[in-house]
């Protein structure tokens, strides 16, 4: 159950700790919310968890008593000694396994690279979301479901619509892999301290068949997004001769004008360039 106010804030003083701004740490006071992202998450076939950014373990603890394995990333150390104090015992059962670092270095903790199935549920520093994402996308190792906590614009940016000037290369490697299914509002007063913005609990679903972007194409789709106000067929005549004949190929083969901007084109469409130039 999550912390009150008031116990959050003594036992934040007993470990000298303030809430950092630049980490993002606005600490749950709310166990509605906490049972709400269970809830969401839910899928008893699998007990391997990722969270990021554990801080005081309130969450962690829920689903240490529910029997899952806890892979948590934490790149603060006075939380990080905290959590392997207060979780002594989970770590000596080796189901909190404690990442300390940060999160967009190792976007999937202490995760083995053999495991096929497992979930991400977090309460996502806002500085990180967009980073941790693209991270964690281009770790090529999917979970089954993700559920997290994001400001609503992390949100509203993530799955931007296509058209719109928000649509951006990470909206195009997220939608080819994942699908929104669910979302719960969270008020602001559900944290301390208290952000300037409510969040948006997003539950997101690995797709059937994801498509999964090579780094060169990653790299390509960014680097285009970066002038994004200009025309498709401008931006591939900077690029490499090899990369440039590829891509009027590809501009042929899907019938996109070349005075196409990259927010105007489609997802499906940015996977055919990403297999025309693997």
């Amino acid at each position: 159950m999550a912390l009150s106010p008031s116990e959050t804030n003594r036992l934040l003083q007993s470990i000298n700790h303030s809430p950092k701004k630049k980490l993002g740490q606005n600490f749950l006071i709310d166990g509605n919310i906490v049972h709400k992202s269970l809830r969401m998450a839910e899928n008893p076939e699998i007990r391997e968890v990722i969270e990021i950014g554990p801080g005081l373990g309130t969450l962690s603890r829920v689903l240490l008593e529910q029997g899952f394995t806890v892979h948590a990333v934490e790149i603060d150390k006075t939380l990080s000694e905290f959590l392997k104090h207060d979780l002594h015992s989970w770590i000596e059962q080796k189901a909190f396994r404690l990442t300390e670092g940060d999160a967009v270095k190792h976007p999937l903790g202490s995760l083995s690279q053999d495991t096929e199935e497992f979930m991400i549920i977090a309460n996502l520093p806002y500085a990180i979301s967009s980073a941790w994402m693209e991270a964690m996308l281009a770790t090529q190792q999917l979970p089954k479901r993700m559920v997290l906590m994001l400001q609503k614009e992390a949100v509203d940016r993530l799955w931007a619509k296509l058209g719109t000037k928000a649509f951006h290369a990470l909206s195009i490697f997220l939608r080819s892999s994942f699908s929104q299914t669910d979302t719960h509002r969270v008020p602001r007063q559900c944290f301390h301290p208290q952000p300037i913005v409510d969040s948006i609990l997003v539950r997101m679903d690995r797709l059937s068949e994801p498509f999964l972007f090579s780094k060169e194409a990653r790299d390509l789709i960014r680097r285009l997004f970066t002038q994004r106000r200009k025309q498709i067929g401008s931006l591939a005549k900077k690029e490499s001769e090899e990369i440039r004949e590829k891509m009027f190929q590809w501009l042929t083969n899907e019938n996109i004008c070349s005075s196409s901007r990259p927010e105007q084109i489609d997802v499906s469409s940015w996977q055919s360039l990403a297999l025309q130039i693997r």
